[in-house]
């Protein structure tokens, strides 16, 4: 079975390929910009960093919009920081039109919301290492405990209009979504690729993930 590592110019394309191969050494992991090998792959993965304007520009004239979303209502797919945030219909980072394949926004962390219970300030961009609270039960959380720490890296995060698609929370200082899931996606808002034993834990189950 191939997985697809979805290339459209922008995101940490080689660790998450690397991390893939690591946990599915008997799958074919393709990092590809490719619409007939993206539309072909048994799972596809759409990973994403830096700002959020400049990744829709570079998935836009790829031409790689429509493949995205038609891939994403048809097999297991996983989106990582913002390959998570583009799945919503706009950001405030820009602000830009995002894929709309949900609906609810991706907002920056608000300066007076920073304030720790001791009164410490947390720093904008969020960097590193924190928990992740599991909203509900999936089968990418498989083995991997509660409050397990997972690595993250971003000044802004997902706000769904439905709050049943969230399946993971993290604090920083105040709760926010770091991981969604709804049939056959599941996206996170942390860098599964550079999470050490739980990170990998999560891609192995989606790797045997069937979607449902």
């Amino acid at each position: 079975m191939s997985i697809a590592v979805i290339d459209y110019g922008m995101g940490n394309l080689r660790s998450v390929a690397k991390a893939l191969a690591h946990v599915a050494p008997g799958h074919n992991i393709v990092v590809t910009s490719d619409p007939g090998v993206i539309r072909d792959a048994g799972r596809v993965v759409l990973p994403g960093q830096s700002a959020m304007p400049d990744c829709i520009r570079m998935l836009d004239e790829s031409g790689l919009r429509e493949v995205v979303i038609e891939v994403a209502a048809s097999r297991p797919f996983l989106g990582i920081c913002l390959g998570l945030q583009m799945l919503f219909e706009r950001s405030d980072e820009g602000p830009t039109r995002c894929l709309g394949v949900f609906p609810g926004s991706v907002v920056r962390f608000a300066d007076e919301t920073m304030i720790t219970a001791a009164g410490e300030r947390s720093k904008v961009p969020h960097m590193g290492w924190n928990r992740v609270r599991q909203r509900r039960a999936h089968p990418l959380w498989r083995g991997i405990d509660d409050d397990s720490r997972f690595y993250f890296a971003h000044s802004y995060y997902p706000v769904p209009a439905d709050s049943g698609i969230i399946a993971g929370e993290t604090d920083y200082p105040l709760p926010f979504t770091c991981a969604i899931a709804k049939d056959n996606i599941f996206a996170t808002q942390f860098h599964p690729e550079k999470s050490h034993r739980a990170g990998l834990a999560l891609l192995a189950n989606f790797v045997d993930w069937n979607g449902y």
